[in-house]
């Protein structure tokens, strides 16, 4: 009757934490926990909008089919505007167009846009973009895909861009269009201001 109870508390402790199996379950979660806990928070990037990775400029030069003029065109109508409003609502155009270092139109152009728009507000001119520069310069070799509203009647227009290939490979960023010079519906300008936030 002098012998000393133990609780069956204590006994269950003693027995737990001596288990090599319990031992190494708790390791496991707790490895588990911090590899999840680390990994979430280093793929959080924090971009700053003033600091892009790369940033170049290049002027983008459309010239619409108008019916006789084969050798220059860049760009053709494949559906003709509604007759919703007076801003070209509904019309599609499909281009091949030209990109240069420089405003002059006969520079050696070091990429080519190749993509469509189309007119999408009955009430102002406005279109959407989508199109790919497929490059072929000794600078860069390798496609940007660009899409987004361009809303013609702002000064400045952002585009998303949404991937790449090549030198731009998974790149993210946005292109700033700015209308350079334009003439009627014939023929535009644009400069494009290029700022890329995820390089690889």
């Amino acid at each position: 009757m002098g012998r000393k109870l133990v609780s069956s508390k204590a006994i269950f402790e003693s027995d737990t934490m001596r288990s090599p199996v319990v031992k190494s379950c708790c390791v496991l979660l707790l490895t588990l926990f911090l590899s999840r806990h680390y990994s979430v928070s280093a793929t959080k990037k924090i971009l700053n909008p003033k600091k892009p990775c790369k940033r170049f400029i290049l002027y983008y030069h459309d010239i619409l089919f108008g019916g006789n003029d084969v050798a220059n065109a860049t760009s053709a109508a494949t559906a003709n505007a509604t007759k919703l409003g007076n801003t070209d609502f509904g019309k599609l155009v499909v281009f091949d167009d030209p990109i240069t270092k420089d405003q002059h139109l006969l520079s050696h152009p070091v990429a080519r846009a190749q993509g469509f728009y189309f007119y999408d507000m009955k009430t102002t001119y406005n279109a959407w973009f989508a199109y790919t520069l497929v490059f072929n310069s000794s600078d860069y070799k390798g496609t940007l895909n660009i899409m987004g509203a361009d809303m013609m009647r702002e000064k400045t227009r952002d585009l998303s861009i949404v991937g790449g290939t090549g030198d731009f490979f998974m790149t993210r960023g946005i292109v700033t269009f700015q209308t350079d010079t334009q003439e009627g519906t014939k023929y535009f300008r644009l400069k494009m201001d290029i700022k890329l936030y995820e390089c690889y």
